[in-house]
């Protein structure tokens, strides 16, 4: 039995989805892809480039990403530390995104992860090539340091990661996004941006994971319904932080999307709709599992991804 597929096991106390101790299951996988992406990162050359990466890569956070790549493959009948340079590579492009993000062109953030962005480090120019050199390094997990999975499955792993980091993906969303501060913008829009940013990095970590555990097409769809449920439930609730928590609670600066005057969910339908609108979604996403649980209705492997759109809709940062 692998790493992971123990730290799984450990993490349950039972058979069923009630005796399923997340907290623990959450805290061994975080340990697992720590581990990972402390030993991503090589000697590059040179050494500042080498330390905005790592700074970047290694500064915390919730690990939700790479998580749900590994708990999809598991729930596709995989193991999942065949899936681990994948949920690596994840984590590369989501970081990625975030110092890009960061920048006075884009966002024009100075805090992250409860420290100074990477471009107030190391300046603009060396954050812009960090995010690149992480980006091309996902590629490289998945292509070149992923033993044990067959070439067909990592072949399709790359197009879904081509999709998520290009114009159909985050590059997309971020031209619409920042094409539309100061501007009136309808629900539809709203979704089309966060469906290509959040919404499309969340499902590519459900996809790639459930491809490399080997599900088939109809398995794919119903994880494409999760992944769109705790996709746009993720930023609703993200945008009720930023008007309702502070900048210490979450480790960025808090308000920035109303200095930005960009439309959120609260500014278009309020605090209390948008809530009731990502307590639907997760519940959507939570019944598209159905078709991974048996005819008792108690599945160990759909307890992750069961509990993991839970925690999206109840997180305080």
């Amino acid at each position: 039995m692998t790493a992971a597929a123990t730290s799984s096991e450990s993490a349950r106390s039972g058979g069923d989805q009630q005796s399923f101790d997340f907290n623990a299951y959450l805290a061994a996988q975080k340990q697992l892809v720590e581990a990972a992406l402390d030993d991503s990162l090589g000697p590059e050359r040179p050494e500042s480039l080498r330390e905005a990466m790592r700074y970047s890569l290694l500064a915390g956070g919730k690990r939700l990403r790479p998580i749900l790549c590994l708990a999809a493959c598991e729930l596709a009948g995989g193991d999942p530390a065949l899936a681990m340079p994948t949920a690596v590579a994840l984590e590369m492009i989501h970081t990625m995104s975030l110092i890009h993000d960061d920048l006075p062109a884009m966002d024009n953030d100075d805090l992250r992860r409860g420290r100074p962005t990477n471009h107030k480090v190391y300046g603009d120019a060396v954050a812009i090539l960090a995010g690149d050199a992480l980006l091309t390094r996902a590629f490289e997990m998945v292509a070149l340091r992923s033993p044990g999975v067959p070439a067909d499955r990592l072949l399709k792993v790359v197009g879904e990661l081509s999709l998520v980091s290009g114009a159909p993906g985050l590059v997309g969303g971020q031209v619409v996004d920042l094409e539309c501060e100061g501007k009136e913008v309808d629900l539809e829009t709203l979704e089309y941006i966060h469906l290509h940013k959040t919404g499309a990095l969340l499902k590519a970590c459900v996809i790639t994971g459930a491809l490399i555990g080997g599900a088939d097409e109809d398995q794919l769809n119903s994880l494409r319904t999760y992944a769109r449920g705790i996709g746009l439930a993720f930023q609703i609730v993200d945008d009720i932080l930023d008007v309702t928590a502070s900048s210490d609670v979450l480790g960025k600066t808090a308000g920035k999307d109303l200095i930005a005057d960009k439309t959120t969910y609260p500014k278009l339908l309020g605090l209390e709709e948008s809530r009731e609108r990502a307590k639907t979604l997760i519940q959507e996403a939570k019944t598209s599992l159905d078709a991974f649980q048996p005819a008792n209705g108690s599945s160990v492997q759909a307890a992750p991804l069961l509990a993991l759109a839970d925690y999206v809709i109840g997180r305080d940062r």
